[in-house]
């Protein structure tokens, strides 16, 4: 049988793409469209979900998250703004409920790859800064994923905080840069998005695992 998927944030860019993921999926049912002023657990409720994601404004993550989890469902969180400690208590409170989900920064599996050859990188240069660069429409700065790639690099370097830059204009979309330097030389990664439909195969995955996994985890690399 399908697996119920809720959809929190349907009405955006993100949550229309995951809403189409879903629907075309073979593993997964769309049960629900919860969208701005409708209210998230009775949609829960009335739906019965058993997995949500959550495609909404940035720091409400780790509170819906936390209802869904409350109320027997389990959590992917693709909203940005969920910091450590918040996601370890979810974990906790996941584990103490036998469940699990994941929260994803950033859901393409191009952003994995350039996860992992940074912090190959930063093992070998001392000095790395990160440039993430969106459309004008997005409101937080940095963004999930350049924090989340930021504290990843900094715990292979020993603790040593990452600089971040973050750009907002017209005509760009998604795009991450992690540039390394040392004397004579400069090595780049760069990872660019033209639009939201490359986050498809990552939602999908990321569902994947949190139908059975046991505790919340941080990255899409864990559903892979």
């Amino acid at each position: 049988m399908k697996v119920r998927v809720a959809v929190v944030g349907a009405g955006g860019r993100l949550g229309a793409v995951a809403a189409r993921a879903v629907e075309a999926s073979v593993h997964f049912e769309l049960v629900a469209r919860v969208e701005r002023g409708m209210e998230l657990v009775a949609e829960l409720q009335s739906s019965r979900a058993e997995l949500a994601l959550d495609a909404t404004e940035a720091g409400l993550g780790a509170q819906h998250a936390r209802l869904m989890l409350e109320h027997g469902v389990r959590p992917v969180i693709g909203t940005s703004g969920v910091s450590p400690a918040e996601a370890q208590s979810l974990n906790e409170l996941a584990v103490e409920r036998g469940l699990g989900g994941l929260i994803v920064p950033n859901f393409s599996l191009g952003i994995v790859l350039l996860e992992q050859a940074a912090r190959e990188a930063a093992r070998h240069y001392a000095a790395c800064e990160l440039i993430e660069m969106h459309h004008e429409r997005k409101k937080d700065a940095p963004s999930g994923t350049a924090l989340h790639l930021g504290r990843e690099l900094a715990a292979v370097r020993g603790g040593a905080e990452i600089p971040i830059h973050s750009v907002r204009l017209p005509g760009l979309y998604a795009h991450q840069l992690a540039i390394f330097g040392a004397p004579g030389e400069t090595y780049t990664l760069r990872h660019d998005m033209s639009g939201p439909e490359g986050f498809a195969p990552g939602i999908l995955a990321a569902l994947r695992h949190a139908r059975t996994a046991r505790g919340i985890a941080v990255g899409l690399v864990h559903a892979l």
